[in-house]
């Protein structure tokens, strides 16, 4: 008795003065309903020929902060958006900067592509015809966007608790190839069973250290587009849907969507609400399904690179070839890039030769590699990047900081087709074959940089 009451007083000391326990974790989280308060411009379908009539469900920014053991910060900020143009992004970058410190490389911005949200940027305007009321509530919009995500990453960086970081993922059925080929058209915007696609559902779980779930980030690479032009209600689509359905299933977490290399492909069936809310309560319990399998622990320390890439442009046609494209009988895309060409050289300016263009890389300890591109980029990226860099503990993220248009491989380029069209926003120009190999090559320099073993 006396001895364990001896080692019992020597357990006690001991811990009375050891060191409290060193989170390799902290998380902050913050969401921010960025609905329009009344009817706006819709952006996604240029079809579309009057503001938006009611809303079927909200739509978010959601933040969140991670902090590793070294202090280093991070800040994921995914939007029920159609897509942020530099221009949008880059002033909520230097605001969230001036407020809190933070430098441009920690900050991530994704876009969920949705094609029932509201048109943002000025580039929307000409795109789909706004009219000027409309884009006076454009505007008003925006500026209340931007700040909305600006304060959310303030609350978010005020409320770090200790976390743990998990890492899984899984398959969904509905993402299916939209470049159907024809026998007189080319490749059409249709369904192709057989064309590539990335299925992948990657999923990081953020967990109390008694094991609850605080938040899960998870991610499909499909379009945002089971609706279709005739829908003129504000919605997220399935994206929208599967955090909806998340969070109900799961009160008190955080669901954030972030969206892959989904250029080139389309959910499949669509064109109906039901539709929509099929794929998104799918993709849920996808979710939910690997959520309660054997995750991999995350780990730090946290390495984050960003940097900008120049895309080489192909060399533009000349005025001859540029007025002829730009005519009846040439498709719409092709015709509306050939007619932006001329009006640049009419103003007397230069047809730009690259499109320089965001890339980010956060590097987790050995465990995970989150690659962060920018602009709508097709599958073919995600064997490339799997060639260059290995294919393992990989996150493969599109659509961020950036959306410009359309980052189309070597291979579609040479297919031709709707992905083929070039810098919408930004530009203009029609990509060259060589982009993916620039694209490819800084994300290969980037990771390295950041600490991931690449194969020679």
């Amino acid at each position: 008795m006396r001895t364990r009451f001896i080692l019992s007083l020597i357990c006690a000391a001991v811990l009375a003065h050891a060191p409290a326990f060193a989170a390799e974790w902290q998380a902050g989280f913050a969401a921010a309903k960025i609905t329009p308060e009344s009817p706006v411009a819709m952006a996604g379908y240029a079809a579309r020929t009057h503001p938006s009539e009611g809303v079927v469900s909200d739509l978010y920014a959601k933040v969140l902060v991670l902090v590793d053991s070294n202090g280093q910060r991070a800040v994921w900020i995914t939007t029920d958006l159609i897509g942020l143009r530099a221009s949008v992004t880059e002033p909520i970058c230097e605001r969230i900067m001036q407020r809190t410190g933070l430098a441009r490389h920690q900050l991530l911005i994704n876009s969920s592509h949705t094609h029932t949200g509201p048109a943002i940027a000025e580039s929307d305007v000409s795109s789909y015809g706004i009219s000027a009321e409309s884009t006076v509530r454009m505007r008003a919009y925006r500026d209340l966007l931007q700040e909305r995500i600006v304060s959310a990453v303030e609350q978010a960086l005020k409320r770090l608790e200790p976390v743990e970081l998990s890492y899984g993922s899984g398959v969904v059925p509905f993402v299916v190839s939209r470049r159907e080929p024809t026998r007189d058209r080319g490749v059409i915007l249709g369904v192709n069973p057989r064309g590539a696609a990335d299925r992948t559902v990657p999923l990081l779980r953020i967990a109390t250290a008694d094991g609850r779930t605080r938040a899960v980030v998870f991610g499909a690479a499909t379009h945002n587009t089971t609706l279709t032009q005739d829908e003129y209600r504000i919605t997220g689509d399935y994206a929208g849907f599967a955090q909806e359905f998340l969070e109900k299933q799961l009160p008190g977490v955080q669901a954030m969507f972030v969206l892959g290399f989904a250029g080139d492909s389309n959910p499949y069936p669509r064109g109906t609400l039901e539709l929509a809310r099929q794929h998104g309560e799918t993709l849920g319990r996808e979710v939910l399904r690997v959520l309660d399998s054997k995750l991999r622990p995350v780990l730090g320390p946290l390495s984050l690179q960003f940097d900008y890439v120049d895309i080489p442009l192909a060399p533009a046609p000349g005025r001859a070839e540029l007025e002829k494209m730009s005519g009846r009988g040439t498709p719409g895309w092709q015709s509306w890039m050939a007619t932006q060409m001329l009006q640049t050289l009419d103003r007397g300016q230069k047809l730009p030769t690259h499109y320089r263009a965001p890339i980010a890389v956060w590097q987790f300890g050995s465990d995970l590699t989150l690659i962060g591109l920018s602009g709508e980029v097709v599958v073919d990226y995600a064997q490339l990047i799997d060639q260059a860099i290995g294919p393992m503990d990989l996150w493969l993220s599109a659509y961020n900081n950036d959306v410009f248009g359309y980052l189309p491989s070597a291979r579609l380029l040479a297919e031709g087709g709707y992905e083929t069209r070039g810098v919408v926003h930004g530009g203009p120009g029609f990509f060259s074959p060589a982009s993916q190999d620039a694209v490819v090559g800084k994300v290969r320099e980037l990771a390295a940089r950041a600490g991931r073993a690449i194969p020679r």
